[in-house]
């Protein structure tokens, strides 16, 4: 997990609490503010158990998702409050 990640890791979960920190979209040059988390993995060089994040606005959400639909890697999608989920994508 790169240290990026974990950062990101810490900030969603710190969001169950009472003070949640903005975040943005993953989107180049996008600064809105995110509402879906895109957990997903590249199975060519990445193992089951490897989570990249990328959070997406509104505007970008349907981009950023066709990009991993058209490579065909394994996805998952939930909202940004929703708790960090740690299980290996397959």
């Amino acid at each position: 997990m790169s240290s990026g990640e974990f950062d990101l890791r810490m900030r969603l979960r710190a969001g169950e609490g009472a003070f949640a920190p903005a975040v943005s979209c993953s989107r180049a040059q996008c600064d809105h503010p995110a509402v879906h988390r895109i957990e997903w993995r590249n199975p060519r060089i990445h193992e089951a158990d490897r989570v990249k994040i990328w959070l997406a606005c509104e505007a970008h959400f349907d981009f950023l998702l066709g990009f991993l639909a058209s490579r065909d890697f394994p996805v998952r999608v939930h909202a940004v409050s929703d708790p960090v989920n740690e299980e290996p994508i397959v």
